[in-house]
C-alpha cells in the first residue's frame, strides 16, 4: 500500500508570486533561474505557454526541457493570482459564477505545468530538477496563502455561502459551495490579520521543511544501498536477481553488485539471501538510511515539522494538527482515528507473535543458536511458508510475468467489471524510456482517458508507488483524465523477462485502482473531480481493486507460465489461495505501529518542546503497545515520506480505514455475484464516478445498503477464525 499524491483545491495553488516581475511587452515574463541568473522569457516558445494539442492534452515530453519548467511556473503564478484578485475585486454582487465557477477556471497554466512537474520530480528527477523544486517550495505555501488568506476573496465565497439555500443549485453545485467556505475557513480564512501574517510565515516554514525532508531522503536512500564485490554474499537470490544486482551497479558505475534500498523497512531481498551478515547489514542501511548524523540527516528536520505543525493548528484554533486535519475526514477526529487503530493492535499483535514463535521453531529446528530479528523474519517466514503451505517464491514467480499481469489481469479484470479496452499508443512522449502509455476507451467505443505505467525502480525516483494526473477530468474545462501509475519494481537484466512476487501484482492492481478513480470521474468542476476526495477514502477504490489480483476468475486469466505460457498448475494455485493470510499478523503489526507514530507526532501540543526523534519513537511505540523488537514499523519517523513529504500527515491511519471499507465492499461484491458488470457498472456509477461531489460516508453507505464494520476486514486478513 502506497501513497497516492491527489491536488486538492488547496494542494493545487500550492506556488509562489513573489520574484515575478511583469513585462509590458508581449506580456512576457522574466524570472531569476533557481541558480540565481536570469532565465529566459516566458513566451510562445514555450511548451506548456498553451494547453498541449496531442491527445488528451498529454504533456509533450519530447519538447519539455528542465530549463522549461520555472519560467512556466513562475508564469501561472503570476496568471492565476491575477485571475484571483480580478474575483475579489469584481465590484459586481457575489454571485455562484463570478465568485465560486470563476475560482474554479483560475490557475490553468500553473495547473497545467506543476501537474507535469510534480510528476517528473517524483519519477525522474536530476539536479537541476532538484533546485527548482527547492527555490519554489517557500513559494507554494505563498500563493496558497495569497489566495486562502484573501479577505476579500473569502467575503465573496461566505456571500455565497450564506445564501446558498435560495439558489437553486444543483447538487453538485452546491457541494462545491460547502467544500469551498469550509476549506477556507479550514485554512485560516477568518484570522485576524496578525495572524495571517503568522500562519504565512509557519506555511512557508513547514513548505521549506518538508522539501529538505524530501530532498535528504532521495540522497539518503540511494547512498544505503547494500553493495558488494563477493557474490557469495548474495547466496539465496536467483540468477535474475543477481543480473539485475549486477546491471545496478553498472549503472552506478560500480563494481559488483547493488541491491538499491526500498521505502519501507523491510527489504524484499531478505525474503532469499542466505547470510545472515548481508541480511543484518541491507536492514541497517535500511533502518538507519537517514539517521547518520551527516548531511543527509533527517531527525532535526522532522522534529521541527512537527513542532511548526503544532504550532501552525493552535493558531488555528485546533489542540493538535491531527484535530485539525482530520474535520474534513471520514473519521473526523484523532480519538476516532485511535479508537480505530487501538481495536486492531490486540488482534495483529497476537497473530504476529503467533507468528514469531513458528518462525523460532523453525530457526530452533536448523540449530540456528539465536534469538529472531527483523532481519530474519523474511528470509525464515519464506521457509515456514514452504514447510506450511510447500509454497516457494521462486516457483510463483515464473507465472506473473509483468507484462502478462497487466493486459491480462489488471486490464482483464477492468474489462470484465467496467467494459474497458486498451490500446497501447507508441506516438505519445514520453519522460523515461521505461515508460509506456495505454489511449482506454469506453465499453461503447468512445475515449475515456489516457494511462501511463512507469514500473522500475531508478535511483533519481522516489520510493513507492503511486497515482496521479496529468490532467483532470472536467466538463466544466472540458478535459477528459491524463493520469499515470508509478512503482519501483526491479528492472530485469536486459534481455530478461520482468518477474513479479505476489506482493508486486498486488501492487500493480491497487495503483490501478486509483488509475480507475481518476480515469471514471464524471464531474463538472476540477476541485470534486476523480480523486479529490479525503484521505481515508481515497486508498478504498485502490484496495478494493486489489481483490480482482485473487480472484480465481482473474488469476486463471493472467497466472501463466512465461516460458510456456502454461497456466498455474492447480495445486500451486490452491498453495498461493491456502497462504493467503499467512503473515498477516506481522503485516498489519509493521502498518499499524507506522499509522500509530504518525498519530502520536501529530497530537503533539504547540507547547510541547522539540521531540528527540530516537526517543519520541521509543515511547510512541510502547504507548500504542507496538514496540515489539522483531516486528519494526512499515517506516521509521526518519524516513516516514508519506507524512512528513507526501501529504498524509495524521492520515496514514487510512489505509487502515480504506480497508475496512474495501473488505465491507469486496463482501457486497461477493454476496451479489462478483466479477460481474451489473456490479461494475453500479459501482462506478455510484462511487468511482463521483469524486467529492456529495458527503463520502453518505455515499458510501448508500451504495453499500449499511454501515462498514472491521468484521470483514479481520476475515480477510485471517484474524479470525470465519476465513
Amino acid at each position: 500500500m502506497n501513497p497516492l499524491r491527489t491536488r486538492s483545491l488547496q494542494q493545487k495553488m500550492k506556488t509562489a508570486l513573489s520574484n515575478i516581475s511583469t513585462m509590458a511587452a508581449a506580456g512576457a515574463i522574466v524570472v531569476a533561474s533557481a541558480s540565481g541568473q536570469t532565465a529566459a522569457t516566458f513566451g510562445a516558445d514555450n511548451p506548456f505557454y498553451a494547453p498541449s494539442t496531442l491527445p488528451f492534452h498529454a504533456p509533450p515530453f519530447d519538447k519539455i526541457k528542465d530549463s522549461d519548467y520555472q519560467p512556466a511556473i513562475e508564469a501561472g503564478m503570476a496568471e492565476q493570482i491575477k485571475e484571483v484578485e480580478a474575483i475579489a475585486d469584481n465590484p459586481d454582487a457575489p454571485t455562484f459564477e463570478n465568485t465560486i465557477v470563476a475560482l474554479e477556471k483560475t490557475g490553468q497554466l500553473f495547473n497545467r505545468v506543476m501537474a507535469v512537474f510534480n510528476g517528473v520530480t517524483g519519477a525522474n528527477t536530476d539536479p537541476e530538477l532538484q533546485d527548482v523544486q527547492t527555490a519554489e517550495a517557500p513559494k507554494l505555501a505563498a500563493l496558497q496563502d495569497a489566495i486562502f488568506l484573501n479577505s476579500k476573496l473569502f467575503a465573496r465565497i461566505k456571500a455565497v455561502y450564506e445564501k446558498r439555500a435560495s439558489l437553486n443549485l444543483d447538487p453538485e453545485s452546491l457541494r462545491l459551495v460547502e467544500w469551498d467556505y469550509t476549506e477556507f475557513i479550514h485554512n485560516g480564512a477568518a484570522l485576524s490579520d496578525a495572524d495571517k501574517a503568522q500562519l504565512k510565515k509557519l506555511n512557508e516554514e513547514e513548505a521549506t521543511l518538508s522539501n529538505d525532508f524530501i530532498m535528504k531522503l532521495l540522497a539518503a536512500t540511494k547512498a544505503g544501498a547494500y553493495s558488494t564485490t563477493n557474490q557469495s554474499d548474495l547466496a539465496g537470490l536467483s540468477d535474475a536477481q543477481v543480473a539485475a544486482a549486477a546491471q545496478a551497479a553498472k549503472e552506478r558505475k560500480q563494481p559488483g553488485w547493488v541491491l538499491p534500498l526500498q521505502n519501507t523497512t523491510q527489504q524484499p531481498d531478505l525474503a532469499g539471501l542466505e547470510n545472515r551478515a548481508t541480511r543484518k547489514t541491507i536492514f541497517d542501511n535500511s533502518w538507519n538510511r537517514a539517521e547518520h548524523n551527516d548531511a543527509n540527516d533527517t531527525r532535526s528536520t522532522i522534529a521541527r515539522l512537527a513542532q511548526e505543525r503544532a504550532e501552525k493548528t493552535k493558531l488555528l484554533g485546533f489542540p493538535n494538527f491531527a484535530a485539525w486535519n482530520l474535520t474534513d475526514q471520514m473519521a473526523k477526529t484523532p480519538e476516532a482515528a485511535l479508537k480505530f487503530m487501538d481495536d486492531l493492535v490486540p488482534a495483529a499483535t497476537a497473530k504476529a507473535a503467533s507468528e514469531a514463535k513458528e518462525i523460532q521453531a523453525m530457526i530452533d529446528s536448523q540449530h540456528g543458536g539465536f534469538t529472531l530479528e527483523p532481519w530474519d523474519w523474511e528470509f525464515y517466514a519464506e521457509q515456514v511458508r514452504k514447510a506450511k503451505y510447500d509454497l516457494d517464491e521462486s516457483q510463483v514467480k515464473p507465472y506473473f510475468e509483468l507484462n502478462n499481469v497487466l493486459e491480462n489481469g489488471v486490464f482483464y479484470a477492468a474489462n470484465q467489471l467496467y467494459g474497458l479496452t486498451f490500446k497501447e499508443r507508441h506516438d505519445i512522449p514520453v519522460y523515461n524510456p521505461d515508460v509506456r502509455v495505454f489511449e482506454v476507451s469506453d465499453a461503447d467505443g468512445k475515449p475515456l482517458a489516457l494511462w501511463y505505467c512507469d514500473y522500475f525502480k531508478r535511483d533519481n525516483k522516489n520510493g513507492g508507488a503511486w497515482m496521479d494526473s496529468f490532467v483532470q477530468q472536467s466538463k466544466l474545462l472540458g478535459t477528459l483524465p491524463v493520469v499515470y501509475n508509478v512503482a519501483n519494481f526491479t528492472k530485469p537484466a536486459p534481455g530478461e523477462p520482468a518477474l513479479l512476487s505476489f506482493d508486486d501484482v498486488t501492487t500493480m492492481f491497487h495503483e490501478f485502482g486509483h488509475a480507475l478513480h481518476g480515469m471514471f470521474a464524471d464531474t463538472k468542476y476540477p476541485s470534486l473531480s476523480g480523486t479529490q476526495v479525503p484521505r481515508d477514502f481515497v486508498e478504498f477504490p485502490s484496495q478494493f481493486n486489489e481483490h480482482w489480483a485473487s480472484y480465481p476468475a482473474v488469476f486463471n486469466h493472467y497466472a501463466k507460465n512465461y516460458k510456456t505460457g502454461e497456466p498455474m498448475p492447480a495445486e500451486l494455485v490452491a498453495k498461493i489461495q491456502k497462504a493467503r493470510t499467512f503473515n498477516q499478523g506481522y503485516a498489519l503489526t509493521e502498518i499499524l505501529a507506522a499509522a500509530e507514530l504518525d498519530m502520536q507526532w501529530h497530537t503533539l501540543p504547540a507547547d510541547a518542546p522539540l521531540q528527540n526523534p530516537d526517543e519520541f519513537e521509543t515511547e510512541a511505540l510502547t504507548k500504542t503497545h507496538l514496540l515489539i523488537s522483531n516486528v519494526p514499523p512499515r517506516y521509521r519517523s526518519s524516513y516516514f515520506m508519506h507524512i512528513w513529504g507526501n501529504g498524509y500527515a495524521a492520515g496514514y491511519y487510512a489505509y487502515q480505514w480504506s480497508e475496512m471499507l474495501d473488505d465491507n465492499a469486496f463482501q457486497w461484491f461477493e454476496d451479489h455475484g462478483g466479477l460481474t458488470r451489473a456490479n461494475g457498472d453500479r459501482f462506478r456509477q455510484m462511487v468511482l464516478s463521483r469524486g467529492n461531489t456529495e458527503d463520502l460516508e453518505t455515499m458510501y453507505e448508500r451504495w453499500l445498503g449499511a454501515k462498514p464494520s472491521i468484521e470483514p476486514m479481520l476475515k480477510f486478513r485471517g484474524l479470525t477464525g470465519s476465513n
